[in-house]
């Protein structure tokens, strides 16, 4: 176990202390700014890059250049990026190097400038669910909207950025008949006016832009943010707090603390972490976290349950303050639930109570005979055995039954004693006779 630990805190302490690699060229008084959107657009890419456009600003970059290379991604999570391109006071250029899909597209065009290699596509901008399926009409309408906004806002046509996003715009010409999402290629996106040219690397892009003898500077992301940007995707959450769930019930059977606990304690810790780094969590959530397990630790020494049930509360408040969908949140969390009672069913009937934490709060001591307790056995082997009344019985008395002295009672009638008397019922210690 102190292995684990170790392990763990190593993990920990490598995260927070990993530093952001910058290489720089030297060149003239003015610097440019390399700052790669790649992958999914989602909340993770958001928080790099507010953290590098700020650093960009405080270090007093020339011009940023962002690097574009993604299928896209979460529409909310693209507009925030579009927004921190927008409030840039610095003049920016999207420098797409394979594809600007959908969320990459609109993020694009919040840039003063656009370059293309000869390869890159950028469009096919339809929003869609996460299950593939097209978005309903009022999603539809504003991320048309939202399109057409962010071409307008740097002086574009915003007819394409509409037809990127609406099948219904005809758009033979370019590739784009009714029915289709219209791609722009490079030589596509120059003639509409969407690109200033067609560039093969960064020392043509900065020819181009005037900055040959520009200092570069290229941010990259952390491993912190890359293990975070992992973390929050929507497919590792559910995951995430499957594990958590699974390996704590596990660990309620387990003797001691094992490896069961710790890696539902690192599944809760990563879920966090991720969501901490990428913005979604604060520590207001963190807190209620821990509030909530101390409440539920509470509860096998405090009876009621509604302390356990108000710790259950506080861990599931805290998930849904850290979330960043409520609809995608709960369903995680509902997936968690479900394994998390798989397990308790699978290891209650295999194992039952007898293990792990169980055995240090359920009561196992019996009131056996071994032990001085005599327990109320219903003897039916005594009807119809024949004895003596060894008192009389007035209804109730002392007989004989092959040497063995039983307390009886009578049908109702007395009896002498020395009378010959039958055994006609057995309720439980009661014992009833008929006199032969």
């Amino acid at each position: 176990m102190t292995v684990y630990i170790i392990l763990l805190l190593s993990l920990i302490s490598a995260i927070f202390n990993t530093a952001d690699p910058i290489q720089a060229k030297n060149g003239g008084g003015k610097s440019v700014y390399f700052i790669p959107i790649e992958k999914e657009v989602e909340r993770g890419l958001q928080a790099f890059l507010a953290r590098t456009t700020q650093e960009a600003i405080e270090e007093g970059a020339d011009h940023i250049v962002f690097e574009i290379d993604t299928p896209g991604g979460r529409v909310d999570s693209a507009g925030q990026i579009g927004g921190i391109i927008q409030d840039l006071d610095i003049p920016t250029t999207s420098f797409i190097v394979n594809q600007a899909l959908s969320a990459g597209s609109y993020i694009a065009l919040f840039s003063d400038t656009i370059y293309m290699k000869p390869h890159a596509t950028m469009g096919a901008s339809g929003v869609i669910n996460q299950d593939g399926t097209a978005a309903d009409k009022k999603a539809q309408s504003a991320w048309l909207e939202a399109m057409r906004s962010a071409a307008e806002s740097q002086g574009r046509d915003p007819l394409y950025a509409a037809a990127m996003a609406d099948m219904e715009i005809d758009l033979p010409e370019y590739g784009a008949p009714e029915g289709k999402f219209l791609t722009l290629g490079p030589s596509d996106a120059v003639e509409v006016g969407y690109s200033k040219g067609i560039v093969d690397d960064r020392v043509e892009l900065l020819h181009e832009l005037g900055l040959s003898n520009a200092t570069v500077v290229e941010k990259e992301t952390t491993f912190a943010e890359e293990l975070a940007r992992f973390l929050t995707n929507p497919v590792v959450i559910p995951i995430l707090l499957s594990l958590a769930s699974l390996g704590l019930i596990v660990e309620l059977y387990s003797p001691g603390f094992g490896i069961p606990g710790i890696m539902g304690l690192v599944s809760l810790l990563l879920f966090f972490y991720g969501h901490i780094v990428a913005g979604l969590a604060g520590m207001e959530a963190v807190i209620l976290l821990i509030i909530g397990i101390v409440l539920i630790i509470a509860e096998f020494f405090v009876p009621g349950g509604i302390v356990g049930l108000l710790g259950v509360g506080a861990v599931i408040g805290s998930l849904f303050m850290s979330g960043y969908d409520l609809g995608h949140m709960s369903m995680s969390i509902g997936i968690a639930f479900i394994v998390a009672l798989a397990a308790a069913v699978i290891l209650f009937k295999r194992i039952g109570m007898d293990k792990g934490v169980f055995r240090h709060i359920i009561l196992k001591d019996q009131t056996t005979t071994e032990l001085g307790y005599v327990s109320s056995v219903n003897r039916l082997e005594l009807i119809g055995l024949e004895g003596i009344a060894a008192t009389p019985l007035r209804p109730s008395g002392t007989a004989v039954f092959d040497d063995e002295r039983l307390d009886v009672v009578s049908e109702g009638g007395f009896i002498e004693a020395n009378k010959n008397i039958k055994v006609v019922k057995v309720e439980g210690v009661r014992i009833v006779v008929r006199e032969i």
